[in-house]
């Protein structure tokens, strides 16, 4: 009887048509990217005859001035902020409620678990407006603050799933074992959950990171200071001032989201290994 857990062989036709079909999903995904890359090295005149080739002269001066002003840094510093503030809050909450819904019985948990998985129904742009309305009353529009929240709250319904499912299939012979020697429930989260949950956290930090990364509704109701804007924003006031120089728009837009590429081209392995781990019990 073989293993379960063996590598499947494949035919030489099913190997073809996977390589053949990953390769075409590449192109899609790649030809844009390197597109726009190459065309922020390119002239005006260049860009507009030849606009998915290689430059017939490379520009760099186009990326060069972006990266030796200080507006491509401020705007880079306050996306850099508000993600890795969102990250925290949003890894720490997520994590001590699916904590608490994974191990500790009360009384209407899984009401309560439904009431926040619900939130994974509706789109962040429904609740725009009371949304602005309580973030205004309570003082924090034009403030990091008004964008991280939300952020914030919008996603512990996907966290609060992925670290419930990760806690809930680790070891129950640990828990048992951890109380028997007196560990309660705070530590045994800390000291013990939370050092086995590595690849979960990897995996939350790495999406909501991404998220709060890309975000554009919520900093373009909450944020009115220009150098308070996070990225997307600083593309949408680039692009008014230099909306006919489109090859200094490639070049930025091809920078601001480079660090993004790479942080996830990166963690990859631990997105996918966040959300494999625990899929099947031995």
């Amino acid at each position: 009887m073989t293993d379960a857990t063996s590598s499947v062989r494949m035919t030489p036709g099913t190997r073809l048509y996977l390589y053949v079909s990953l390769s075409l999903v590449a192109i899609l995904v790649l030809v844009p990217l390197v597109t726009t890359a190459l065309g922020g090295f390119k002239s005006l005149g260049d860009l507009r005859v030849n606009p998915f080739g290689l430059p017939s002269e490379w520009v760099w001066s186009n990326y060069l001035d972006i990266l030796l002003g200080d507006r491509y840094w401020r705007q880079m510093l306050n996306s850099l902020f508000i993600a890795t503030v969102t990250v925290v809050l949003t890894v720490i909450v997520s994590a001590m409620a699916a904590f608490t819904f994974a191990h500790v019985k009360f009384f209407g948990a899984n009401q309560l678990l439904n009431y926040f998985l619900i939130g994974l129904m509706f789109p962040a742009a429904t609740a725009i407006l009371p949304l602005f309305i309580r973030i205004r009353d309570l003082g924090l529009l034009d403030t990091y603050w008004g964008v991280i929240l939300p952020q914030v709250a919008f996603g512990l319904g996907m966290s609060i799933l992925l670290f419930r499912n990760y806690f809930r299939n680790l070891p129950e012979e640990l828990f048992q074992a951890a109380f028997v020697d007196g560990c309660g429930y705070i530590r045994f989260f800390w000291y013990i959950s939370m050092p086995l949950s590595r690849p979960i956290v990897s995996t939350v930090s790495i999406i909501t990171f991404v998220h709060s990364w890309n975000s554009y509704i919520l900093p373009l109701i909450m944020l009115n200071t220009e150098t308070k804007y996070p990225w997307p924003l600083g593309i949408m006031v680039y692009r008014g001032e230099f909306g006919t120089d489109w090859q200094l728009v490639l070049a930025f837009i091809t920078l601001t989201i480079l660090p993004t590429v790479i942080v996830f081209f990166l963690a990859q392995k631990h997105i996918i290994a966040g959300l494999t781990a625990g899929a099947v019990k031995s």
